[in-house]
């Protein structure tokens, strides 16, 4: 394993919804607009449409492995990487970007709009949406961009008002990662997530990674616990299973070849690992997803 990555700082997105437009909307097809992930965040929301796709979702301290797409809504200043997986064959996806006030001050105050305030609101955590959610709601994302201007508004107001309201959504619970004033704890994040996100496949001591941060071992788990509400080993344990469940997904590997590629040498350990973190054992984990596309 190469120990010498290049790491990158936070990086603040600058989004212009152009001229006569309030809020920005983005087609991204892989084939077209492909690039690499990067850890970044911007003061506009983020509700992100994925057709069809797989890959990995990190908002936050969240990280998890997602199939058959995703309808995902990520708060103002809540860091996170790009969706688009250079391993994923499709991974299509409309992204609406917009500032909380687009609709100008005072609107979230209205009696009427309630719903969308509460959904901004619970959206600092991150929200995933499932179910008929996901598919009314990803349908009529897809019709935005063929819209004149005013039906756009009118029809994203609704988007949002129907999110607010729908049971459908779970929260990744990322809240604590906002950007703040505190931008040094972030640059250490930043360093520390890079780092693992190049170097899971093997062994990383606490020694490592704490000294990637200039701290020492005990300074680094406090502060890392006190961030992320995680610990470090766990952190990288959830790194490697949702990399174990892409594997699973869309690679011919066995499961013992799996667990050793994703950084584990026990395989008692890594399957003890897999059933904690997704609630199947890896080999009912690739039945489920032999069930799900025969369906």
């Amino acid at each position: 394993m190469d120990t010498k990555t290049t790491i990158a700082r936070p990086q603040l997105e600058k989004i212009d919804p152009g001229f006569g437009s309030s809020f920005n909307i983005r087609i991204a097809e892989r084939k077209k607009d492909y690039s690499d992930p990067f850890w970044h965040y911007h003061p506009e929301l983020e509700l992100a449409y994925i057709i069809d796709g797989k890959g990995k979702l990190h908002v936050g301290n969240h990280i998890s492995f997602y199939n058959n797409g995703g309808l995902i809504l990520i708060g103002p200043n809540l860091p996170h990487y790009g969706f688009t997986d250079r391993l994923s064959r499709k991974n299509n996806q409309v992204v609406i970007q917009m500032k909380e006030d687009f609709m100008g001050n005072g609107f979230l105050n209205i009696p009427e709009a309630q719903a969308i305030n509460d959904l901004f609101k619970r959206s600092r955590s991150g929200i995933s949406f499932h179910g008929n959610t996901k598919k009314k709601v990803g349908q009529r994302i897809l019709d935005l961009p063929h819209m004149n201007p005013l039906e756009k508004i009118t029809s994203l107001i609704h988007i949002l008002s129907e999110l607010g309201e729908s049971k459908e959504y779970k929260s990744l619970n990322a809240e604590g990662m906002v950007i703040t004033v505190q931008s040094q704890d972030n640059d250490r994040l930043d360093l520390i997530y890079n780092h693992v996100r190049s170097n899971f496949d093997g062994d990383i001591p606490l020694e490592e990674v704490a000294g990637l941060v200039n701290m020492t071992v005990p300074s680094f788990c406090r502060f890392f616990k006190k961030v992320t509400k995680k610990t470090f080993v766990s952190f990288l344990n959830e790194v490697r299973i949702v990399h174990a469940c892409k594997l699973i997904s869309e690679e011919k590997m066995t499961i013992t070849e799996v667990c050793y590629e994703c950084g584990f040498n026990n395989f008692s350990h890594f399957t003890k690992s897999f059933r904690k973190i997704t609630g199947y054992t890896p080999s009912d984990y690739r039945k489920s997803l032999s069930d799900f596309y025969h369906y």
